[in-house]
């Protein structure tokens, strides 16, 4: 994989129960692959699968100027405590609808019909997009390999995201 020419700030979060920084492979797995590219992990965190603690640390992140995206990882299944789409989608300007679409429709050929329990969003807010991933490291390498990593890259055409992230 080829490193980016404008390199961005992303902040990674992951939504948790039952791990810690310590164990948590899907984030560790996001930090090596933004960083890989060349772009710079900015801040990263672990919160409880709880509402406000998720938009707590998302609002802080997204009213920093310097932050230009945030991936999170977990939350989005259908078990009673996941609440990532609840809990970040009312701080979106804007949905990215494609995105969960695209995602199911790529997951599909790794997990069969399974892809309709994934509630993975996307939107921007304040000019910082943001990515709510499933938990799994699959789920995490799907999104960033197939979607996120080009929507990040400013050489990919014919559109992507870094001139909404990047003040001119």
């Amino acid at each position: 994989m080829s490193v980016v020419s404008q390199p961005l700030n992303i902040a990674v979060l992951t939504i948790s129960d039952t791990r810690t920084l310590e164990n948590d492979k899907s984030g560790d797995y996001l930090k090596e692959a933004l960083t890989s590219v060349g772009h710079n992990l900015y801040d990263r965190d672990l919160v409880k699968d709880d509402i406000y603690q998720q938009r707590a640390v998302v609002s802080k992140w997204i009213a920093d100027k310097n932050i230009h995206a945030v991936l999170i990882t977990g939350g989005t299944g259908f078990t009673h405590r996941d609440s990532t789409p609840e809990a970040i989608s009312v701080l979106f300007d804007k949905e990215v609808d494609g995105f969960g679409e695209l995602f199911r429709q790529i997951s599909y050929e790794e997990i069969g019909t399974s892809t309709i329990q994934s509630r993975a969003v996307a939107g921007f807010a304040n000019n910082t997009v943001i990515f709510c991933l499933p938990g799994s490291t699959g789920a995490c390498r799907t999104a960033w390999e197939k979607i996120i990593s080009s929507q990040l890259d400013a050489d990919f055409r014919p559109c992507n995201f870094v001139k909404h992230l990047v003040e001119s």
